[in-house]
């Protein structure tokens, strides 16, 4: 019996290791579809074009959009990946549900990534049907990091091993790690914003003034207007530049106020021995994200290195969550 419940526990952390690797490829997958502006290369959901993959022709008076192969097949792999996933997370529901007490996992986090799976769906769906929405894309990029983060807690849950901490000894630790992690997820959302609504290149490759200006003209109640607009199709955005600058600006504030304050905080924990490991990677990703960013500008956003971007914000969050999980579990 005992035999058993190691068995079903090692192969549920195992399980666990592998949803949050998927969950990270679907998460590339999806920026590296939007990035190269392959977000509508299946007009239709969840197939394309009618099909379960991607036609070799289609019948043109049945869609306005005409076929580009290259840029559908990018859509349905993500997809496929993406139900792929989905799938792994009612399995991992499921054994929860069933054994409980052998894996020890509460059944909360497995229920609510099951609904926030749905949801993605839907979003996934609304991406499509919406024409590129930018408060649907940026819901549906938040969504996947909520996916990605819920599947790591789990993982950190099911680890053999917890470090003991002394957080009586770390005096506001708790409290900082919670302001980085809020701090960064608000960034994130920026970025998603940033890019959903093709700002990206709003200040053109000026870095760190914005069109030669250390503060351009900008609208940000035009820029910050989370409503979407029926019928409208959102393809390459449909923001003056005013507006488009205003959110690639606030972008870069929040990315100031983000790098020094986990700079701040990574360098505290670098001063705490059961904390120090996991602080160093704090701070390499940090300084690898900032670098990235700064060349998505200078470099005119390289496709490589502006996926590169969300993969770094998705193991910065990772990291930060590590961190809190530990305070936490001490």
């Amino acid at each position: 019996m005992k035999e058993t419940a190691t068995h079903n526990s090692l192969f549920f952390k195992n399980l666990l290791a592998f949803a949050v690797l998927l969950a990270l490829i679907v998460i590339v997958l999806g920026a590296y579809t939007r990035l190269s502006d392959a977000g509508l290369g299946c007009p239709d959901w969840p197939g394309c074009y009618g099909h379960i993959s991607v036609p070799d022709k289609i019948n043109h008076a049945d869609f306005e959009r005409p076929l580009e192969s290259a840029k559908a097949w990018k859509e349905m792999i993500h997809r496929y990946v993406a139900g792929t996933l989905g799938l792994v997370i009612l399995v991992i529901f499921f054994m929860v549900l069933r054994a409980k007490a052998a894996i020890k996992q509460s059944i909360i986090v497995p229920l609510l990534l099951v609904f926030v799976v749905i949801f993605q769906a839907l979003l996934g769906m609304w991406t499509v049907t919406l024409k590129l929405s930018p408060v649907v894309v940026s819901a549906h990029l938040l969504g996947g990091l909520a996916t990605l983060s819920l599947l790591w807690w789990l993982y950190l849950n099911q680890r053999e091993t917890v470090t003991s901490l002394s957080t009586g000894a770390e005096p506001g630790l708790k409290f900082l790690a919670t302001v980085g992690l809020l701090l960064l997820i608000a960034q994130i959302f920026l970025g998603g914003w940033t890019s959903s609504n093709y700002a990206a290149l709003a200040c053109g490759t000026d870095f760190p003034t914005c069109m030669g200006s250390w503060w351009p003209d900008m609208d940000f109640t035009a820029g910050f207007r989370f409503l979407h607009e029926p019928g409208k199709n959102y393809e390459f955005g449909v923001l003056d530049a005013s507006a488009r600058s205003a959110i690639q600006m606030t972008h870069r504030i929040g990315a100031l106020i983000v790098f020094v304050f986990v700079l701040l905080f990574g360098l505290r924990l670098l001063r705490s021995a059961n904390l120090k490991r996991v602080g160093i990677v704090l701070l390499f990703l940090l300084f690898v994200q900032v670098g990235l960013g700064i060349s998505n500008v200078v470099l005119a956003l390289p496709l490589s290195i502006a996926v590169a971007h969300n993969l770094v914000a998705a193991l910065l969050l990772l990291t930060l969550l590590t961190i809190n999980h530990k305070i936490r579990r001490g």
